[in-house]
């Protein structure tokens, strides 16, 4: 789908450190596979700028026309439909290289449970490892922004916190997620394949460059499509600190490339905004 790491022999390409998502996204969804003719690439470029574009006025819409109870679902139900317009409703092999397979469940047939457990277990331990690296300097830059007053301190009815997890996860995160890290990112990976080409010298093939970090093999689509999340939630509330989920949306394309699907994205997404609506609510911020 996307760019073939350079074959220059100083380069180095490192075989994943874990499994992908799914087994069958090992061969068919890595961003190694070789870049489109420019038509093709072209082509990408302004489907996925036109439906971003159009998804964007939509949930803006929604946002400022619908009752406050109803924007959440309705923006999700947007970015799902999206979705699967675009991807959920083709072929198998263009689910599985847009990281959109879900462990199997959104592909026909049997579910192979061993599968979808991997697939989970692997996106939650991904989630939990960098929930553990960012949330403690996240605490001491949202206590510089917001310099709450008074102790930390937090009723929680069970219930109602399940049911905001829930939410988070569901509502939010997997729209989202499937939205742009599944849809947007993957098109514009065919659009966007390298920042510049290098020639092989042995072969004179043009090969596009990619940015290797952390066994990922990264394109401009990750900061494009991180541009288009921080400018969409924007659209929906001006206010300009809504620009900074830019950056929680470079680890979430981050976790797209690395382990080859969403589901890492999903539930890390999904720890963010928990996180944060802990801390609001605990220090009565918001």
């Amino acid at each position: 789908m996307v760019a073939e790491p350079d074959k220059n022999p100083d380069v180095a390409v490192d075989p994943p450190a874990v499994a992908p998502e799914d087994a069958r996204a090992a061969s068919s969804a890595t961003p190694e596979t070789p870049a489109g003719p420019p038509g093709a690439r072209r082509r990408a470029a302004i489907e996925a700028l036109t439906v971003a574009a159009v998804v964007t006025a939509a949930v803006t819409a929604g946002s400022a026309l619908l009752p406050d109870s109803y924007v959440a679902m309705a923006v999700g139900l947007v970015f799902l439909g999206a979705t699967w317009a675009f991807v959920w409703r083709g072929d198998d092999a263009r689910v599985e290289a847009s990281g959109l397979a879900l462990g199997g469940i959104v592909l026909p047939g049997k579910l192979d449970l061993q599968r979808l457990v991997r697939s989970a277990a692997q996106a939650l331990g991904w989630a939990l490892v960098f929930a553990a690296v960012t949330f403690v300097p996240f605490y001491f830059g949202w206590q510089r922004f917001w310099h709450p007053r008074g102790a930390f301190a937090l009723g929680l009815d069970p219930m109602k916190a399940l049911n905001d997890v829930f939410g988070q996860l569901v509502i939010i995160a997997l729209p989202e997620e499937a939205f742009y890290r599944g849809y947007l990112q993957s098109r514009l990976d065919e659009a966007l394949p390298g920042f510049g080409w290098r020639t092989d010298p042995t072969t004179g093939a043009r090969t596009p460059r990619r940015l290797r970090l952390f066994g990922a093999s990264l394109g401009p689509a990750l900061l494009v499509t991180s541009a288009i999340f921080a400018l969409g939630h924007f659209a929906t509330i001006h206010d300009p600190a809504r620009l900074a989920v830019f950056f929680p949306s470079l680890a979430f394309g981050f976790l797209r490339y690395r382990t080859k699907g969403i589901g890492a994205g999903i539930a890390f997404h999904a720890m963010c905004n928990v996180f944060s609506e802990l801390l609001g609510r605990g220090f009565r911020v918001y």
